[in-house]
């Protein structure tokens, strides 16, 4: 059998011998990586106990815990709508270069000013696949796979106001697209579009 791809667990709820613990199984599944998620600072403290050399991005809560792997050719653009979604992008970001994968993050390109988006399209078509998450209505992967001949991987978040419903009404507009090419994860799920992404490319 293969060598596993990911292992992942989430650290909510866990006290720090529970994270130790959780840690300790996440590492000895060999696997190419392994993730905690959505972490706090406390939490990633606990995590460094059973793996020294663990890396910790605040602002998605993720603790990466093995070394990420030497650098391929496969360039990832990981593109997010605006500043509320960073969190979620960042996970998606810090996962693929832990795979090892060339991933860059361009940030607040929303269809809100979709100018913006325009004036990066020549760079989004280096990548060789997309990540995109947004919240609010869920268009900006829709249209950035109607720019680019590139696999999109769309990325719904939880953030917006109204009718958003914690993200419901970006993945049911992104599931309900027309756009070919277009791929859905599940809701702030940044970790699992890069796994598909390390899965498409390597």
């Amino acid at each position: 059998m293969s060598r596993p791809i990911v292992a992942a667990a989430e650290a909510a709820g866990l006290g720090p011998d529970q994270v130790r613990d959780r840690v300790k199984e996440l590492l000895a599944r060999d696997a190419e990586a392994a993730f905690l998620r959505r972490a706090s600072a406390a939490q990633f403290e606990a995590a460094r106990e059973a793996a020294p050399d663990a890396v910790f991005h605040a602002r998605s809560g993720l603790v990466v815990l093995t070394r990420p792997r030497p650098p391929v050719p496969f360039p990832v653009a990981v593109v997010s709508a605006g500043t509320a979604d960073l969190p979620v992008a960042e996970e998606a970001l810090q996962t693929a270069t832990a795979f090892g994968l060339a991933a860059t993050l361009t940030a607040d390109v929303g269809v809100a000013g979709l100018h913006r988006l325009l004036g990066v399209r020549e760079r989004l078509d280096e990548a060789r696949v997309l990540i995109v998450a947004a919240g609010m209505d869920g268009a900006l992967p829709s249209v950035t796979a109607r720019l680019t001949s590139r696999p999109v991987i769309a990325v719904p978040t939880s953030v917006g106001y109204g009718s958003s419903d914690g993200g419901l009404a970006a993945l049911s507009a992104l599931l309900a697209s027309g756009a070919p090419g277009l791929a859905v994860t599940g809701i702030d799920d940044g970790l699992g579009a890069a796994v598909l992404a390390r899965r498409m490319l390597t």
